[in-house]
Protein backbone atom coordinates (compact mmCIF):
# COMPACT_ATOMS: atom_id res chain seq x y z
CA UNK A 1 0.00 0.00 0.00
CA UNK A 2 1.90 3.58 -1.46
CA UNK A 3 1.31 6.33 0.68
CA UNK A 4 -0.04 9.38 -1.19
CA UNK A 5 1.81 12.16 -2.38
CA UNK A 6 0.47 14.45 -0.41
CA UNK A 7 1.11 12.59 2.76
CA UNK A 8 4.74 12.18 1.46
CA UNK A 9 4.99 16.22 0.71
CA UNK A 10 3.48 16.65 4.32
CA UNK A 11 6.24 14.33 6.01
CA UNK A 12 9.32 15.84 3.67
CA UNK A 13 8.30 19.61 4.84
CA UNK A 14 8.34 18.72 8.37
CA UNK A 15 11.75 16.91 7.66
CA UNK A 16 12.66 19.86 6.12
CA UNK A 17 11.56 21.98 9.41
CA UNK A 18 13.15 19.53 11.60
CA UNK A 19 16.27 19.74 9.72
CA UNK A 20 16.43 23.55 9.84
CA UNK A 21 16.10 23.40 13.17
CA UNK A 22 18.89 20.98 14.32
CA UNK A 23 21.39 22.51 11.79
CA UNK A 24 20.65 26.10 14.07
CA UNK A 25 20.62 24.63 16.85
CA UNK A 26 23.75 22.74 16.47
CA UNK A 27 25.58 26.04 16.33
CA UNK A 28 23.78 27.90 18.88
CA UNK A 29 25.72 28.65 21.97
CA UNK A 30 22.86 28.29 24.36
CA UNK A 31 21.43 24.76 24.23
CA UNK A 32 18.35 26.07 26.17
CA UNK A 33 17.15 28.13 22.74
CA UNK A 34 14.24 27.38 21.11
CA UNK A 35 14.63 27.66 17.36
CA UNK A 36 11.94 29.13 15.20
CA UNK A 37 11.65 27.45 11.64
CA UNK A 38 9.22 28.55 8.39
CA UNK A 39 6.06 29.71 8.67
CA UNK A 40 6.28 30.17 12.19
CA UNK A 41 6.03 26.65 13.60
CA UNK A 42 9.09 25.63 16.35
CA UNK A 43 10.57 22.71 17.36
CA UNK A 44 11.46 22.20 20.94
CA UNK A 45 14.90 20.27 21.12
CA UNK A 46 15.74 21.56 24.54
CA UNK A 47 15.14 18.80 27.46
CA UNK A 48 12.93 20.96 29.72
CA UNK A 49 10.46 20.19 26.51
CA UNK A 50 8.23 23.44 27.86
CA UNK A 51 5.74 23.50 24.53
CA UNK A 52 5.02 19.37 25.06
CA UNK A 53 1.20 18.63 24.84
CA UNK A 54 -0.42 18.16 28.55
CA UNK A 55 -4.23 16.84 29.31
CA UNK A 56 -5.76 17.20 32.59
CA UNK A 57 -6.57 14.11 34.64
CA UNK A 58 -9.97 12.07 33.55
CA UNK A 59 -11.23 10.67 36.76
CA UNK A 60 -13.43 7.99 35.25
CA UNK A 61 -10.74 6.75 33.14
CA UNK A 62 -8.34 6.82 36.07
CA UNK A 63 -10.33 4.86 38.06
CA UNK A 64 -9.99 2.15 35.29
CA UNK A 65 -6.09 1.73 36.05
CA UNK A 66 -5.11 -1.31 37.70
CA UNK A 67 -4.71 -0.53 41.72
CA UNK A 68 -0.90 -1.82 41.67
CA UNK A 69 -0.28 1.42 39.18
CA UNK A 70 -2.76 3.60 40.84
CA UNK A 71 -0.71 3.11 44.40
CA UNK A 72 2.87 3.73 42.15
CA UNK A 73 2.13 6.51 41.02
CA UNK A 74 3.90 6.71 37.97
CA UNK A 75 3.41 4.68 34.39
CA UNK A 76 6.39 3.00 33.41
CA UNK A 77 7.26 3.07 29.30
CA UNK A 78 9.84 1.98 27.19
CA UNK A 79 11.06 2.01 24.21
CA UNK A 80 13.63 1.99 21.94
CA UNK A 81 16.47 5.07 22.30
CA UNK A 82 17.93 4.74 18.85
CA UNK A 83 14.81 5.25 16.98
CA UNK A 84 14.93 8.62 15.48
CA UNK A 85 13.79 11.75 15.02
CA UNK A 86 11.31 13.04 14.89
CA UNK A 87 9.96 10.19 16.71
CA UNK A 88 12.21 8.83 20.01
CA UNK A 89 15.60 10.97 19.80
CA UNK A 90 17.90 12.59 21.83
CA UNK A 91 17.54 16.31 23.32
CA UNK A 92 20.29 18.89 22.95
CA UNK A 93 21.37 17.50 26.21
CA UNK A 94 22.16 13.83 24.56
CA UNK A 95 20.42 12.00 27.78
CA UNK A 96 16.86 13.25 27.85
CA UNK A 97 14.58 10.99 25.30
CA UNK A 98 12.47 13.28 23.37
CA UNK A 99 9.94 12.93 20.63
CA UNK A 100 6.27 12.16 19.45
CA UNK A 101 6.59 8.53 20.95
CA UNK A 102 7.32 10.25 24.25
CA UNK A 103 4.88 12.87 23.94
CA UNK A 104 2.21 10.31 23.52
CA UNK A 105 3.40 8.80 26.38
CA UNK A 106 3.45 11.81 28.62
CA UNK A 107 -0.30 12.30 27.27
CA UNK A 108 -1.93 9.05 28.68
CA UNK A 109 -0.10 9.34 31.62
CA UNK A 110 -1.61 12.72 32.48
CA UNK A 111 -5.20 11.47 31.47
CA UNK A 112 -4.31 8.90 33.81
CA UNK A 113 -3.56 10.66 36.57
CA UNK A 114 0.00 9.27 36.45
CA UNK A 115 3.92 10.67 36.03
CA UNK A 116 5.50 9.32 33.20
CA UNK A 117 8.90 7.72 34.14
CA UNK A 118 10.60 6.97 30.35
CA UNK A 119 13.14 3.72 29.75
CA UNK A 120 14.80 3.11 27.21
CA UNK A 121 16.25 -0.19 25.52
CA UNK A 122 17.20 -2.66 22.75
CA UNK A 123 14.46 -3.10 20.78
CA UNK A 124 14.10 -6.52 21.99
CA UNK A 125 15.05 -6.29 25.50
CA UNK A 126 11.89 -3.44 25.62
CA UNK A 127 9.24 -6.83 25.19
CA UNK A 128 11.71 -8.93 27.57
CA UNK A 129 10.46 -5.37 30.19
CA UNK A 130 7.14 -6.07 29.11
CA UNK A 131 6.80 -10.00 29.90
CA UNK A 132 8.44 -9.36 33.49
CA UNK A 133 6.47 -6.65 34.75
CA UNK A 134 9.52 -4.34 35.09
CA UNK A 135 8.14 -1.67 32.99
CA UNK A 136 3.79 -0.82 32.01
CA UNK A 137 4.06 -0.33 28.23
CA UNK A 138 6.33 -0.22 25.20
CA UNK A 139 5.27 3.17 23.09
CA UNK A 140 7.75 3.39 20.43
CA UNK A 141 6.62 3.22 16.80
CA UNK A 142 5.72 -0.87 17.93
CA UNK A 143 3.67 -2.35 15.15
CA UNK A 144 0.19 -4.31 15.55
CA UNK A 145 1.13 -8.28 14.24
CA UNK A 146 -0.86 -11.35 14.72
CA UNK A 147 2.10 -12.92 16.44
CA UNK A 148 2.37 -10.42 18.56
CA UNK A 149 -1.00 -10.40 19.67
CA UNK A 150 -0.88 -13.77 21.12
CA UNK A 151 1.40 -12.32 24.20
CA UNK A 152 0.11 -8.27 24.53
CA UNK A 153 -2.54 -6.49 23.78
CA UNK A 154 -2.32 -2.88 22.12
CA UNK A 155 -4.42 0.33 21.66
CA UNK A 156 -3.59 2.01 18.48
CA UNK A 157 -2.25 5.93 18.03
CA UNK A 158 -0.87 5.89 14.19
CA UNK A 159 -0.55 4.61 11.28
CA UNK A 160 2.44 2.41 10.29
CA UNK A 161 3.75 3.60 7.17
CA UNK A 162 7.17 2.14 6.18
CA UNK A 163 9.77 3.42 3.69
CA UNK A 164 12.97 1.98 1.83
CA UNK A 165 16.17 4.15 1.75
CA UNK A 166 18.41 4.25 -0.54
CA UNK A 167 21.84 5.87 -1.67
CA UNK A 168 21.11 9.07 -3.65
CA UNK A 169 23.35 8.43 -6.60
CA UNK A 170 21.32 4.84 -6.69
CA UNK A 171 20.91 3.69 -10.09
CA UNK A 172 18.10 1.14 -9.94
CA UNK A 173 14.44 1.44 -10.14
CA UNK A 174 11.75 0.11 -7.56
CA UNK A 175 8.32 -1.51 -9.16
CA UNK A 176 7.34 -4.20 -6.38
CA UNK A 177 9.33 -6.75 -4.33
CA UNK A 178 10.52 -8.42 -7.11
CA UNK A 179 12.78 -5.27 -7.80
CA UNK A 180 14.63 -6.49 -4.05
CA UNK A 181 16.19 -9.62 -5.60
CA UNK A 182 19.51 -10.66 -5.63
CA UNK A 183 19.80 -6.84 -3.93
CA UNK A 184 21.27 -6.18 -0.15
CA UNK A 185 18.82 -4.62 2.05
CA UNK A 186 19.25 -3.74 5.90
CA UNK A 187 16.63 -4.31 7.89
CA UNK A 188 16.32 -3.82 11.93
CA UNK A 189 16.11 -7.65 13.87
CA UNK A 190 12.69 -7.89 15.32
CA UNK A 191 10.63 -5.24 14.14
CA UNK A 192 7.86 -5.47 11.27
CA UNK A 193 9.71 -4.14 8.57
CA UNK A 194 11.97 -7.39 8.95
CA UNK A 195 9.19 -9.78 9.19
CA UNK A 196 7.46 -7.51 5.47
CA UNK A 197 11.23 -8.29 3.83
CA UNK A 198 11.83 -11.82 4.91
CA UNK A 199 8.33 -12.86 3.53
CA UNK A 200 8.88 -10.86 0.47
CA UNK A 201 12.50 -12.70 -0.15
CA UNK A 202 10.53 -15.99 0.11
CA UNK A 203 7.63 -15.37 -2.47
CA UNK A 204 10.87 -14.06 -4.57
CA UNK A 205 12.69 -17.06 -4.04
CA UNK A 206 9.28 -19.26 -4.65
CA UNK A 207 9.05 -17.59 -7.69
CA UNK A 208 12.85 -18.39 -8.71
CA UNK A 209 13.98 -15.11 -8.11
CA UNK A 210 17.82 -14.48 -6.68
CA UNK A 211 17.28 -14.08 -3.18
CA UNK A 212 17.79 -10.58 -1.25
CA UNK A 213 20.20 -10.54 0.97
CA UNK A 214 19.54 -9.49 4.10
CA UNK A 215 21.62 -6.86 6.22
CA UNK A 216 22.08 -6.25 10.12
CA UNK A 217 23.54 -3.69 12.11
CA UNK A 218 23.37 -3.02 15.52
CA UNK A 219 22.55 1.08 15.46
CA UNK A 220 20.92 3.24 13.29
CA UNK A 221 24.02 5.28 12.56
CA UNK A 222 25.64 1.89 11.22
CA UNK A 223 22.74 1.85 8.93
CA UNK A 224 23.55 5.03 7.43
CA UNK A 225 26.65 4.67 7.04
CA UNK A 226 26.60 1.66 4.97
CA UNK A 227 24.05 3.46 2.91
CA UNK A 228 26.50 6.27 2.87
CA UNK A 229 29.32 4.00 1.79
CA UNK A 230 27.25 1.81 -0.58
CA UNK A 231 27.72 -1.91 1.48
CA UNK A 232 24.02 -2.08 1.44
CA UNK A 233 21.58 -1.29 -1.44
CA UNK A 234 18.75 0.09 0.59
CA UNK A 235 17.67 0.61 4.02
CA UNK A 236 13.89 -0.13 4.78
CA UNK A 237 13.06 1.30 8.29
CA UNK A 238 10.13 3.81 9.54
CA UNK A 239 9.00 6.53 7.13
CA UNK A 240 9.03 9.61 8.97
CA UNK A 241 12.46 8.65 10.34
CA UNK A 242 13.62 7.98 6.54
CA UNK A 243 12.35 10.77 5.11
CA UNK A 244 13.81 13.38 8.14
CA UNK A 245 17.32 11.72 7.37
CA UNK A 246 16.77 11.72 3.71
CA UNK A 247 16.33 15.22 4.31
CA UNK A 248 18.88 15.95 6.62
CA UNK A 249 21.73 13.82 4.98
CA UNK A 250 21.43 14.93 1.76
CA UNK A 251 22.95 10.97 0.49
CA UNK A 252 20.49 9.00 0.52
CA UNK A 253 16.44 9.61 -0.81
CA UNK A 254 13.22 7.35 -0.37
CA UNK A 255 12.48 4.87 -3.38
CA UNK A 256 9.35 3.63 -2.10
CA UNK A 257 7.08 3.67 0.78
CA UNK A 258 4.69 0.76 1.66
CA UNK A 259 2.10 -0.15 4.80
CA UNK A 260 4.27 -1.42 7.30
CA UNK A 261 1.58 -4.90 7.09
CA UNK A 262 2.11 -4.92 3.16
CA UNK A 263 -0.48 -4.88 0.79
CA UNK A 264 -2.93 -6.70 2.77
CA UNK A 265 -3.83 -3.59 4.99
CA UNK A 266 -3.11 -0.67 6.23
CA UNK A 267 -0.57 -1.10 9.54
CA UNK A 268 -1.29 0.57 12.46
CA UNK A 269 0.83 2.05 16.03
CA UNK A 270 -0.22 0.96 19.49
CA UNK A 271 1.03 1.37 22.53
CA UNK A 272 1.64 -2.29 23.78
CA UNK A 273 1.07 -3.90 27.13
CA UNK A 274 1.06 -7.40 28.37
CA UNK A 275 -1.82 -9.58 27.66
CA UNK A 276 -4.70 -9.38 30.09
CA UNK A 277 -3.31 -6.90 33.12
CA UNK A 278 -6.09 -4.60 32.68
CA UNK A 279 -4.00 -1.43 31.61
CA UNK A 280 -4.81 -1.28 27.57
CA UNK A 281 -8.49 -0.79 28.55
CA UNK A 282 -8.14 2.63 30.01
CA UNK A 283 -5.10 3.57 27.77
CA UNK A 284 -7.18 3.31 25.09
CA UNK A 285 -9.73 5.31 26.61
CA UNK A 286 -7.05 7.96 27.46
CA UNK A 287 -6.38 7.78 23.46
CA UNK A 288 -10.33 8.60 22.57
CA UNK A 289 -10.33 11.18 25.18
CA UNK A 290 -7.20 13.08 23.59
CA UNK A 291 -8.29 12.66 20.04
CA UNK A 292 -12.24 13.55 20.95
CA UNK A 293 -10.53 16.52 22.69
CA UNK A 294 -8.26 17.83 20.30
CA UNK A 295 -4.97 16.95 22.26
CA UNK A 296 -3.92 14.53 20.11
CA UNK A 297 -3.74 16.31 17.13
CA UNK A 298 -1.80 18.34 18.84
CA UNK A 299 1.19 16.12 19.55
CA UNK A 300 1.18 14.91 15.98
CA UNK A 301 1.36 18.69 14.73
CA UNK A 302 4.34 19.03 17.09
CA UNK A 303 5.87 16.69 15.46
CA UNK A 304 4.90 17.28 11.37
CA UNK A 305 3.28 13.73 11.86
CA UNK A 306 -0.04 14.92 10.47
CA UNK A 307 -0.30 12.52 7.71
CA UNK A 308 0.20 9.47 10.46
CA UNK A 309 -3.25 10.52 12.17
CA UNK A 310 -5.94 7.77 12.58
CA UNK A 311 -9.16 8.39 13.12
CA UNK A 312 -9.80 6.39 15.79
CA UNK A 313 -7.94 4.00 18.62
CA UNK A 314 -8.86 0.82 18.37
CA UNK A 315 -7.75 -2.25 20.60
CA UNK A 316 -6.23 -5.35 18.84
CA UNK A 317 -7.17 -4.26 15.53
CA UNK A 318 -6.32 -6.76 12.55
CA UNK A 319 -2.32 -7.07 12.19
CA UNK A 320 0.65 -8.17 10.41
CA UNK A 321 -0.15 -11.53 9.36
CA UNK A 322 2.16 -14.57 11.04
CA UNK A 323 4.91 -15.54 9.96
CA UNK A 324 5.04 -18.44 7.73
CA UNK A 325 5.14 -21.73 9.18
Amino acid sequence: MLISRTVRRNLALAAALVTTVLAVSACASDPETEVRAVNGQSFDLTPQQANRVRADKVEAIAAQVPRAIRDRGTLIVTGSAGTGAPLRFHATDDRTLIGSEVDFASLIADILGLKLEVRAADWAQNFVAVDSGAVDAFISNVTVTEERKDKYDFATYRLDNIALEVPEDADWTYKDRTSLAGKRIAVGSGTNQEQLLVQWNERNVAEGLPPIDIAYFQQTTDYYLALSSHRIDGYLGPNPVAVYHSATSGQTRILATYSGAGEALQAEIAVLTRKDNGLIGPVHEALRHAIEQGTYRRVLERWGLQGEAVAQSRVNPPGLPRKAA
